[in-house]
């Protein structure tokens, strides 16, 4: 990476990954942030300042695609809730990079059109994040040039649901307080799976496991057994209150793999009666091998459910990740490319000690 190269980068939304990516941008010495898209008419025509409830920064918002497509820029942060693989190709042909925390964790075989239109117009494509996209594959891999042979490999999350601050996706596509039978026959595993399987892709194919491993999905859910008061409003018993999805990847019968995600409505009157234990809200990382290891990552659960509403560090470390990773993003060779094909992302030292 060049040190003393600058990138103009866009955002794409201003939802919670996208506000604070702007937040790291404008913290960030070698970008400068010259556009920003958004979903919304009320947010049009606002300075992107006074969106992320700061002073004006001299950017203006627009809901206006093609201006933001004919706009000169190095790099797109596309952050929407839900990922259009129409507009990503769009973005890739006006000749921007993109990095995105919504999928393209890992090139996947015959899905190859945004690889050959990043390619065409000499730019790149990169998936990042934390959970999919960074404690799933990138950190197990590091973590495994500790170890030989290694055996199984597991990446799992235990968070409080509460703390997330999008009220209508926890109960309208999440679909917590609801029926089992919904929530079990609902999106979120579909929506999930394309990311968390990439990134086990990525993780098999990094420590070189057969290429044909079968990957497997399970989920499960536990119900209110009392009326639960929530952000989203009162969980009635028998109601959905807390889910948890895993991916396996299996060689041979075994299972040499495991991501998966618990998400609780806290930790009372579940049944059945899951709860974090003493380690309280975390990430674990397991490698089975000469010699194992066992790692837990704490800091991006907030404290409480009411300051992850205000600021959720999960959130901002995701956007952290997709902000750190453009100066290596656009001096990288074009393609759709993945933490495999970049040098070792890090982020930058505080302001005051500049040098």
């Amino acid at each position: 990476m060049n040190n003393q190269a600058s990138y103009r980068v866009i955002q794409w939304a201003t939802g919670g990954v996208g506000r604070a990516a702007i937040e790291g941008v404008l913290a960030h010495p070698q970008l400068e942030l010259v556009g920003c898209w958004v979903h919304s008419a009320d947010k049009a025509g606002k300075d992107v300042g006074e969106l992320i409830g700061g002073e004006p920064v001299g950017v203006v918002a627009t809901d206006d695609k093609d201006a933001i497509l004919a706009l000169d820029a190095d790099c797109v942060l596309y952050a929407p809730l839900l990922p259009d693989p129409a507009e990503v190709e769009l973005l890739l042909r006006s000749g921007k990079n993109v990095v995105t925390p919504v999928g393209w964790f890992y090139p996947v075989p015959g899905e190859d059109r945004l690889a050959a239109a990043a390619r065409e117009s000499g730019v790149t494509l990169h998936g990042t994040g934390i959970d999919p996209g960074g404690i799933t594959e990138l950190v197990p891999l590091v973590l495994s040039s500790l170890t030989a042979q290694v055996e199984h490999v597991r990446a799992e999350e235990f968070s409080d649901i509460r703390t997330y601050n999008a009220p209508d996706v926890v109960r309208h596509i999440m679909l917590f307080g609801g029926t089992p039978e919904a929530a079990m026959s609902g999106p979120m595993i579909g929506l999930l799976t394309g990311g968390f399987t990439q990134c086990l892709r990525m993780l098999l194919d990094g420590l070189g496991f057969p290429a044909d491993a079968e990957i497997r999905t399970d989920q499960a859910v536990a119900v209110a057994t009392q009326p639960l008061d929530t952000p989203i409003g009162v969980i009635e018993p028998g109601q959905v209150a807390a889910q948890r999805f895993a991916w396996e990847a299996v060689v041979g019968g075994e299972v040499v793999a495991r991501l998966a995600v618990n998400w609780l409505m806290g930790e009372e009157h579940l049944d059945p009666a899951w709860e974090f234990g003493p380690e309280g809200e975390r990430y674990e990382i397991e490698i089975t091998g000469d010699p194992s290891t066992f790692t837990t990552i704490r800091g991006f659960q907030p404290p409480t459910p009411e300051e992850g509403w205000i600021r959720n560090p999960g959130i901002v470390a995701t956007a952290n990740h997709v902000v750190n990773s453009v100066p290596y993003v656009c001096d990288a060779e074009p393609g759709h490319l993945s933490y495999l094909d970049l040098p070792l992302i890090s982020g930058r030292a505080h302001p005051r000690f500049a040098r």
